[in-house]
């Protein structure tokens, strides 16, 4: 018997995004790094060249929103990092 999971439906649509996204022209490393590096503390330069790519992106709002959607908890995503996004929804929850 085939077992049937209560997923939602694909939606490539909201993927469409990706395909204008400044950071298509880099290497993942600048907006992911090692675990030995996570943390605003410790790679705020990775950071700040992280967001200075995301400045100029035209899809910087539908990437943050995907972000706080999911949540994404790694990497820099529409211009913020993982501390700053879970400020803005603790914010958005109070």
């Amino acid at each position: 018997m085939t077992q049937h999971l209560n997923l939602p439906p694909t939606l490539v649509d909201s993927w469409q995004w990706q395909e204008d996204a400044a950071c298509r022209e880099h290497d993942t490393e600048f907006f992911f790094f090692e675990d030995r590096e996570q943390g605003e503390e410790r790679s705020p330069n990775r950071n700040a060249l992280a967001k200075a790519i995301c400045s100029s992106c035209p899809v910087m709002r539908a990437c943050l929103e995907h972000a706080l959607s999911v949540p994404e908890s790694y990497g820099v995503w529409g211009g913020t990092t993982p501390k700053e996004r879970a400020r803005m929804l603790w914010t958005l929850a109070g």
